[in-house]
């Protein structure tokens, strides 16, 4: 479908600390290098619970060709997001049922230290290829030539309610909108915690509290018949960069799905890498193709 590589920060988020926010990000180098974490074994450690939330959005806004806010517009905009954040978290409408409040919606009001304009580094545009005619049938099942087939190919939402079938596979808790893989900033539940030991690496989202077993015993994928709803993960160390090379996923899924609704039913169509580079005490960069 596409080969687009996508890089975001993850803030490292203490139980018993505010978050600390270091001025680095998307691939921004640290100026001297720094004497990162170890495990017993040598390898670095990603252990911890960390935190991906972002107001940079994944796709560059349409009409726009600007990399890098400036000082100024950067600034502007978490002014703006600080403010709304408040005054939603003040809201009170008593009586009337509604969404999550600001305390559950655990947007951020910061964007990416380095500017960038979008999440997305490749493309240079920023921006995810136009969908294809013939593929456009696949995102929430809009072809009127098939009204209530399976697999409903919505993420909330369904067809009907004779059974859990009937229903989007979000709605059921089945996968996340931000859990991945690969992870995407959005909405709420933006936490990963990492564990490691010399022949695994587990990572547990948050968001719907999948935890996807990584070997690194070098061991080979799946057969190609057998499908599962995160794929089948096997990671190695490149230096200091523990890659992640997931296949096998599920048709039930899609191939690559960051917004509510797109695609389901294309998943086993997709190879991802991820990579994952401890950069300093306090941040992990995230990259994924």
């Amino acid at each position: 479908m596409m080969a687009s590589q996508f890089m975001f920060s993850i803030r490292w988020l203490s139980a018993v600390a505010p978050v600390v926010v270091i001025p680095m990000f998307a691939g921004a180098q640290p100026t001297s290098e720094p004497e990162l974490p170890r495990t017993a074994w040598g390898k670095p450690n990603l252990q911890g619970v960390w935190d991906y939330r972002t107001l940079t959005p994944l796709q560059r806004p349409t009409g726009r060709d600007q990399t890098v806010l400036s000082e100024e517009e950067a600034a502007l905009r978490q002014e703006r997001a600080s403010a709304a954040r408040q005054e939603r978290a003040t809201r009170r409408r008593p009586g009337t049922p509604g969404s999550y409040n600001a305390f559950w919606f655990d947007n951020t009001t910061n964007i990416a230290p380095d500017r960038r304009t979008s999440l997305i580094v490749d493309p240079p545009s920023g921006r995810l290829p136009p969908l294809k005619p013939e593929a456009l049938r696949q995102v929430g099942q809009i072809d009127a030539d098939l009204p209530g087939q399976r697999p409903v190919r919505y993420r909330s939402g369904g067809i009907g309610a004779d059974g859990p079938e009937d229903r989007g596979i979000a709605e059921r808790c089945l996968v996340g909108f931000s859990s991945g893989p690969p992870i995407v900033p959005a909405g709420y539940n933006q936490n990963i915690q990492v564990f490691q030991t010399p022949d695994y690496v587990v990572i547990l989202n948050e968001m719907v509290h999948d935890a996807r077993i990584v070997p690194l015993d070098g061991r080979p994928h799946l057969s190609d018949n057998l499908r599962q709803w995160m794929g089948d993960s096997r990671g190695y160390w490149d230096a200091d960069t523990l890659v992640i090379e997931t296949s096998n996923f599920s048709n039930k899924t899609a191939s690559f799905n960051p917004f509510a609704t797109m695609a389901l039913g294309t998943g086993d169509t997709m190879n991802l890498t991820e990579r994952l580079t401890r950069i300093s005490d306090d941040f992990l960069l995230y990259e994924f193709t």
